[in-house]
């Protein structure tokens, strides 16, 4: 299995479980900084600023749900999952069922349109990964513009036994600077989702660099 499908599900299905955080490390985050509640990638050309009343994730706390969730994906695909290159950029959650987290990692394309088939690959091998577990669950794939750029876009809504939504889950990914730029979001009400969507879409991408 592709290590970066394998890499970009792991982020994506372990949103469910992230404890509730704390600031509890020095450095919450592999790279980039906040100031006064803005936070700046300086390697993706990205800044973004805080919702007001939402904690920031720690880098500790990530990286614990990471080994968790890497030891279950190594077990059932049977390969190991190299995590060296993962970055965790800036990560916050107003609780347990509604968060914010984004990543990077360097990509380099060998062929034209690799990271698109990538991406197609890894939407459904996240929805397959859901039925094979017992989980009900719908999606959907799209294009939306956010500050003039192309994201790829992926919505997933869990449903409980009984048939209730439990969870939804989005998923912004796009190719950035020699990054794969992935932004994921877990919500259950509609007043939270806003809160993180606008956060996202008024964040801004610095033009100079490559796309």
């Amino acid at each position: 299995m592709n290590q970066k499908i394998i890499k970009t599900l792991l982020i994506f299905i372990s949103l469910i479980v992230v404890a509730c955080g704390k600031k509890d490390s020095n450095k919450p985050f592999d790279e980039g900084n906040v100031k006064d509640e803005i936070y700046t990638s300086k390697e993706i050309g990205w800044t973004l600023e805080i919702p007001k009343g939402w904690s920031i994730i720690s880098k500790d706390k990530m990286e614990q749900n990471d080994e968790k969730g890497q030891k279950a994906l190594e077990k059932s695909s049977g390969q190991r999952v190299d995590m060296s290159n993962l970055k965790h950029l800036i990560s916050f959650q107003k609780d347990n069922f509604n968060l914010f987290v984004s990543t990077s990692e360097p990509y380099k394309e060998l062929n034209a349109g690799d990271h698109k088939k990538n991406g197609k690959n890894v939407r459904e091998l996240i929805y397959q990964t859901y039925i094979d577990h017992g989980i009900k669950a719908d999606s959907s794939s799209a294009k939306e513009i956010i500050q003039g750029l192309e994201f790829d876009a992926f919505y997933v809504t869990i449903y409980a036994p009984d048939g209730k939504v439990v969870l939804n889950q989005i998923l912004y990914n796009k190719l950035i600077n020699g990054y794969d730029f992935g932004v994921n979001m877990n919500y259950n009400n509609e007043n939270d989702k806003k809160v993180m969507l606008d956060a996202f879409k008024k964040s801004k991408f610095n033009r100079r660099l490559k796309q």
